[in-house]
């Protein structure tokens, strides 16, 4: 007797409700990520450049279409459709994870996150409530940053991270999301010979080893697995970068649960 077994490809479905620092972590280096150790994953980064969580709010709202939707899966190019509303955009499937955060100029401001955050929530549990939420913690600027914000953290690397681990401690003692410590992963990746060059501009990430550790966090909080084993690398980083890149990503997830 034969017997006929039905594989059945379960595909991670990810939304951001993000802006640039969203692009940065997960566009460009999470599908690799996961084609490298047959994952199969489908990520949606809804982009509006500097969104904060009141201008979600508003957004949400008004119900305006105001996202660049940006798709990215296995072995397809990135596809930026055409613009979208966050609800528009929570009725379309089910999402394994979604994820929130905070414009990176107010991420270490306590008084930014209320009551945008709660509103954000409990509008997404009512779409989504299979779904688990997530934070997506940023990092703090490059010590040079030139940007205009800068100044409220006294242009102050070491302030800024202290005051976003504050507000991400607040997020997740009050709201009790899951945490992508992808802020822990870049400045402990800064205390390595990486030093303080994960930015390009002073707070967007490089495209190189910067991206990479972003999206490492990405990959093990989604999946479970451990970067240090994915033999992914992207081709103009060399392995001791990726070595080192997994390795702070790693410590970030593991610090973190």
């Amino acid at each position: 007797m034969y017997h006929l077994y039905c594989a059945i490809v379960l595909v991670i479905r990810i939304l951001c409700i993000g802006n640039s620092f969203s692009w940065d972590a997960v566009e460009q280096e999470l599908v690799p990520l996961c084609d490298a150790k047959g994952v199969q994953v489908e990520v949606h980064n809804l982009y509006y450049g500097g969104c904060s969580l009141q201008q979600h709010v508003q957004f949400l709202m008004r119900d305006t279409a105001a996202y660049s939707h940006r798709v990215c899966t296995n072995n397809a190019p990135r596809v930026v459709k055409d613009t979208i509303s966050l609800r528009q955009a929570l009725k379309d499937g089910k999402y394994d994870f979604i994820s929130f955060q905070q414009a990176s100029h107010d991420s270490g401001i306590r008084g930014s996150y209320e009551p945008w955050l709660s509103h954000l929530i409990d509008t997404v549990r009512a779409y989504q409530p299979e779904a688990q939420l997530c934070w997506l913690q940023t990092w703090a600027y490059s010590r040079d940053a030139g940007h205009p914000a800068y100044p409220r953290y006294h242009s102050n690397q070491q302030e800024m991270w202290d005051s976003i681990q504050s507000c991400t401690l607040y997020v997740l003692e009050k709201k009790h999301l899951m945490l992508i410590p992808c802020g822990d992963a870049i400045q402990r990746a800064r205390k390595t010979r990486l030093g303080d060059t994960m930015c390009r501009d002073g707070y967007h990430l490089n495209y190189t080893y910067g991206r990479y550790t972003a999206s490492c966090v990405w990959y093990e909080v989604v999946t479970g697995k451990d970067v240090r084993h994915n033999r992914y690398r992207n081709p103009n980083m060399t392995c001791a970068q990726q070595r080192i890149a997994q390795r702070v990503a790693h410590q970030a997830v593991r610090n973190n649960k």
